[in-house]
């Protein structure tokens, strides 16, 4: 009788447990599945010039301490290596950014014709576009204009970077702004930038890669100390957080343009896109990426973050 007595408790109980376990172990699983997401990625030489080659299989994905499965590493070089550039000039610049215009045509005119140029200028925290996008690189040389000087800038160059994104024509293959400012920000002068935090998510939303070299700006303004060194922190930060790279010569506009435009040439001839797949969650987020290869010599850089938009 006692067996009896107990059997359906017993059992009940069993019950309450198998479907409690169901329940939470179905609530951890992932509610979507993984979409792909495509970035691009220079590969440089830790040491030396010379920089080795990297294949699909090389290259690991780590979210966290999670691998993601790579989908796709393609070369873009020759019909894949479509590139939209704006060069994008600081109107505080001055006279010393007008000298170095006959390094800037001639690298225009190195580009191949998969590459399309536009000019602009940063003025008032937003762009003034010289130049569309233009495949005639004689063209784009033409559009450069001397700055205006201290009186025509006077506000955030990173608010002209978020406006030129949002305003950015279909284009096909990569993006890429080329920057040639003092990076001073006269609305945010201090450690913290929301600004250039704005400007850089934009850019990793749009998929755009921000390259920088510094040039000093007109007056005694961008010519203090700890304004140049946090200047040139703010053109780091935001080339960091892109994927691109910013350019100094010391505290000074650089004499020639030419050695850092031939840099950047060539960092654009060992790009590629890398595809992997990622959990999308219920709202857009901006996921952190750890790359790595153990191919000898590589490093692969890409943007800080990328960004995933939400499950369907």
């Amino acid at each position: 009788m006692k067996l009896h007595h107990f059997k359906v408790p017993v059992v009940l109980a069993l019950a309450i447990v198998f479907s409690f376990t169901t329940s939470s172990w179905s609530a951890q699983q992932p509610s979507s599945v993984p979409v792909p997401v495509s970035v691009v990625v220079s590969v440089e030489a830790k040491h030396g010039k010379d920089i080795p080659a990297v294949t699909r299989d090389d290259v690991r994905v780590f979210q966290g301490r999670d691998r993601l499965r790579v989908t796709d590493w393609i070369p873009l070089q020759g019909s894949q290596s479509a590139l939209a550039l704006l060069l994008l000039i600081d109107e505080g610049g001055g006279l010393d950014v007008a000298s170095q215009f006959g390094d800037i045509r001639n690298f225009m005119n190195a580009q191949p014709d998969t590459t399309s140029i536009a000019v602009g200028y940063m003025q008032n925290g937003s762009a003034r576009i010289a130049q569309n996008f233009t495949k005639d690189h004689a063209a784009a040389g033409k559009a450069l204009q001397i700055p205006g000087g201290f009186g025509s800038s006077g506000n955030s160059p990173y608010l002209s970077v978020t406006d030129v994104i949002k305003h950015w024509p279909e284009t096909t293959g990569r993006r890429a702004i080329f920057m040639i400012s003092d990076g001073i920000d006269a609305l945010q002068p201090g450690i913290s930038d929301p600004y250039i935090d704005a400007a850089a998510a934009d850019a990793q939303r749009a998929g755009v890669q921000v390259y920088a070299i510094y040039a000093s700006g007109a007056g005694h303004f961008g010519h203090t100390l700890w304004r140049i060194n946090r200047a040139q922190s703010n053109l780091s930060q935001i080339a960091d957080e892109t994927g691109g790279e910013a350019y100094f010569q010391g505290l000074e506009t650089p004499v020639a343009f030419a050695p850092f435009l031939n840099q950047f040439a060539d960092r654009l001839k060992h790009q590629y896109e890398l595809t992997f797949l990622a959990i999308p969650d219920k709202k857009a987020t901006y996921l952190h990426v750890r790359l790595e290869t153990e191919v000898p010599n590589a490093e692969l850089v890409t943007a800080d973050k990328v960004y995933i938009p939400p499950a369907k």
